[in-house]
C-alpha cells in the first residue's frame, strides 16, 4: 500500500482528496499539511510515496516546496491539485516531474485517473528485474500521456480489457466472449472496446457469420 501526504490549505478540498484516496485500496493517507513549509519539515524525516500538492498556499507554495524537496533528493512523486490554470505554473510543474496535474474543481473519476497513472509508472519501474526498450517506452508513454479518456472510461478497466484481448494473441473475439473471460458485463465491454477501437489501440470488424444479427468482434494489434 502506497503512503500519501496531502498538502492543501483548504480544509474542504483536503477532506475531499482524502475521501477520494480512501476509496482506492492501493493507497493510505499518512497525513495532511496546510502549507508547503510543514510538508518540507515532515518529509525530511518521513518517507512518503506520493504527495498530492496544491500550488497556492501560505508560507511556502506548492512549486517552492517541490523545488526544495527535489534539491534535497527526496524521491516522493507528486500530483498537483490546484486552481492554478496558467501556462507558466503548468510548465514549471512539468519540469519538476509531476505525475499529473488536476485543476479544481475536479471529478472523482479524474482523480482516480491520476492515481492510476502513478500506479502504472511505479509498477513498470519497480516490479521488473530489468528494463528492456518496450518497458522503457511504456514508462515514458505513461509519464507523458496527457489524453484524458471520456467520462465513464476508467484507465484500470481499460487496461484490464486491453490485456485480456492481448493475451488471446490475435484471435478475434466477440464482446460476449470478452465479457466471459474478463468477468465484466457485455455493456461495459462494448463501451470500452469501442473506445479502444476508436483510438486505434485494437482492431474491430463486423461479424456477419452469426446466423442471425451481425455483431462486432475485436482483436489485439500485438
Amino acid at each position: 500500500m502506497y503512503k500519501v501526504l496531502i498538502v492543501e490549505d483548504d480544509p474542504m478540498v483536503a477532506m475531499i482528496n482524502e475521501q477520494y484516496i480512501a476509496r482506492n485500496p492501493n493507497f493510505h493517507v499518512l497525513g495532511t499539511c496546510g502549507d508547503g513549509q510543514k510538508a518540507l519539515e515532515l518529509l525530511e524525516h518521513t518517507s512518503v510515496d506520493l504527495v498530492v500538492m496544491d500550488v497556492y498556499m501560505p508560507v511556502v507554495n506548492g512549486l517552492e516546496a517541490m523545488r526544495a524537496l527535489r534539491n534535497k533528493q527526496i524521491d516522493s512523486d507528486f500530483i498537483m491539485v490546484t486552481a492554478a490554470n496558467d501556462r507558466e505554473t503548468l510548465e514549471e510543474a512539468l519540469r519538476l516531474g509531476v505525475i499529473d496535474y488536476l485543476v479544481k474543481p475536479f471529478t472523482f473519476d479524474r482523480f482516480q485517473q491520476a492515481l492510476d497513472k502513478f500506479l502504472l509508472q511505479r509498477q513498470a519501474l519497480y516490479e521488473v528485474d530489468s528494463l528492456n526498450q518496450k518497458t522503457i517506452d511504456s514508462i515514458i508513454t505513461t509519464q507523458r500521456h496527457t489524453e484524458t479518456p471520456p467520462k465513464g472510461v476508467q484507465i484500470k478497466t481499460m487496461n484490464l480489457l486491453y490485456e485480456t484481448l492481448k493475451n488471446q494473441k490475435g484471435v478475434w473475439l466477440t464482446g460476449e466472449e470478452i465479457a466471459q473471460i474478463s468477468g465484466l458485463t457485455s455493456v461495459t465491454v462494448r463501451r470500452y472496446m469501442n473506445y479502444l477501437a476508436e483510438t486505434g489501440k485494437i482492431d474491430c470488424e463486423i461479424n456477419y457469420e452469426t446466423g442471425g444479427r451481425p455483431c462486432m468482434k475485436y482483436k489485439s494489434k500485438e
